[in-house]
């Protein structure tokens, strides 16, 4: 395993997300935040409560795990996007560096800037609602777990596009539209007994589901099953990246 590659991967690419912090921290910050105050603040002082917690308090997983989504798929498919593009992955190519360690470097970062951007959402959340959280070490075991898998799944659109636009595809097309209805603003339980059945087909249901878990200790399915969903995905993931590298695609502009 070629260490010293992996850390100047993960280093390139965390400076470049230091480089842009307005665009790859402050605007998903800023943007939650309005979410928090719409939602949170203004129309959820005139909601009950879901399951004894608060309207606004309840929905923190679900925005939470909005941004963590979107975030790990567009941080981790532009990072191997970008070099394909610019001709620097020749660089990449000509260096000793085998695919793997270019999927731990890349992942990895991408990775570590979604975990800190779900902790400062968190953070901010402070400052408009009231929560707590039961089990810590649970919340951040999910947000690993599912950066982690997210980022996998966006280096996989990474390499699939050829364009700017298909890097936009996956994430507006259908990530997006299933956190929305996978229960990021409300449970399944509030659902018709007939779209509570459909909504179980939405993995992102499972995400939201045991990260509210371990928020509040109420959750739409099971955790250990939100758990081993979100696990199964990363594996899927990563054995669909190592089939991708063993059928012989090459990394190249």
């Amino acid at each position: 395993m070629n260490i010293p590659a992996i850390r100047a991967i993960y280093r390139f690419e965390m400076a470049r997300t230091f480089r842009t912090l307005t665009q790859s921290i402050i605007s998903p910050v800023l943007s939650t935040s309005l979410y928090f105050i719409v939602f949170g603040t203004a129309i959820g002082s005139r909601m009950g409560h879901i399951g004894g917690t608060s309207y606004g308090a309840f929905i923190i997983p679900g925005l939470i795990m909005l941004s963590l989504l979107n975030e790990s798929i567009s941080n981790a498919s532009f990072g191997i996007y970008l070099p394909k593009w610019s001709g620097t992955i020749f660089e990449l190519l000509s260096a000793p560096v085998s695919p793997l360690e270019a999927v731990l470097g890349y992942v990895g970062a991408a990775a570590t800037k979604s975990v800190m951007l779900g902790l400062l959402i968190l953070v901010t959340a402070r400052f408009f609602v009231p929560y707590s959280i039961l089990h810590p070490v649970w919340m951040i075991a999910f947000l690993l777990l599912t950066a982690v898998t997210f980022c996998s799944f966006g280096f996989i659109i990474g390499l699939w596009a050829d364009d700017f636009q298909k890097l936009q595809v996956i994430p507006l097309m259908i990530v997006t539209p299933l956190t929305f209805l996978g229960g990021a603003f409300y449970s399944i339980g509030m659902l018709p007994p007939f779209w509570q059945k459909v909504a179980l087909f939405n993995p992102v249901v499972y995400l939201i589901s045991g990260f509210r878990w371990s928020f509040y200790g109420q959750s739409d399915v099971n955790v250990m099953l939100s758990a081993g969903m979100t696990l199964a995905f990363l594996l899927l993931c990563g054995a669909a990246i190592g089939w991708i590298f063993h059928s012989g695609y090459k990394l190249r502009s």
